[in-house]
């Protein structure tokens, strides 16, 4: 709900409203068994038929997060089943190129599955900026807008939200914090910055749209009080091509 005080801006904040899947991620007190269940961190479900996804070097990428298709809310911008799979370089999260996100469809997941994980370097995990395996749970909602993101352009007579924030009332700034903060684990939505939003630089990618922000919380932290996200044009999502998303992090 749009609050009183936002009532003279309340068409334009309706005009910007998104879709979003916010995420609730529990820490395990030890990593699980390869499995097909929505996961931060750990083993991949990977059907033998797809190769494991390496960087320029070979070495083994780190998986991210495991989404289950099937686990979420009915959507009309993510497939119904099938697995998201989303990657990272394990020794040089910096570089944002060394990333991959696989799409398994829901006839791969009656493969047989990758057993051995041998293959991972011992130090494999020493770097994750996820500290253990998650648990996921998820809810759909509305957003209205993103202070950080290039997107939200509503115009407060005459202000930005920044400023138009730093103008307000504690309270009201408290409410107008909680409704476009960004914050947290989510599918879509708005997404949260510490740097500033790189699609506000760069036409090619600025109406690219967020599949996967990965907050930081007590287990989860990406450099110093970083926030991590994936992107995709809206016509490759639209296509149901994932390996044209890319990886994108900044922190303070």
């Amino acid at each position: 709900m749009i609050p009183e005080f936002l009532a003279p801006f309340a068409e334009q904040i309706q005009q910007h409203a998104l879709p979003s899947i916010k995420i609730k991620a529990t820490p395990l007190p030890e990593a699980g068994p390869v499995s097909a269940a929505s996961k931060f961190g750990g083993l991949p479900y990977l059907p033998l038929s797809v190769a494991y996804p390496r960087g320029e070097k070979g070495a083994p990428l780190l998986l991210l997060a495991q989404i289950n298709l099937t686990e979420l809310p009915a959507t009309d911008w993510l497939p119904a089943a099938g697995l998201l799979q989303f990657y990272a370089s394990a020794q040089e999260l910096y570089n944002v190129d060394e990333a991959a996100v696989l799409h398994i469809r829901p006839e791969q997941l009656a493969e047989e599955i990758q057993q051995d994980f041998s293959f991972l370097p011992a130090d494999h995990y020493d770097d994750s900026p996820i500290r253990c395996e998650h648990t996921l749970q998820f809810a759909l909602t509305t957003e209205y807008g993103g202070i950080e993101d290039s997107r939200f352009t509503v115009d407060f007579n005459g202000r930005t939200a920044h400023t138009y924030n730093t103008r307000l009332p504690r309270a009201q700034k408290q409410e107008f914090n909680r409704l476009f903060g960004g914050e947290g684990h989510k599918l879509g939505g708005y997404a949260l910055f510490t740097q500033g939003d790189p699609r506000a630089y760069t036409p090619a990618i600025a109406n690219d749209v967020q599949l996967l922000q990965i907050d930081m919380d007590e287990h989860i932290m990406f450099g110093d009080s970083g926030v991590a996200h994936f992107f995709i044009s809206a016509q490759a999502l639209q296509n149901g091509e994932f390996d044209q998303a890319y990886f994108y992090w900044d922190c303070c």
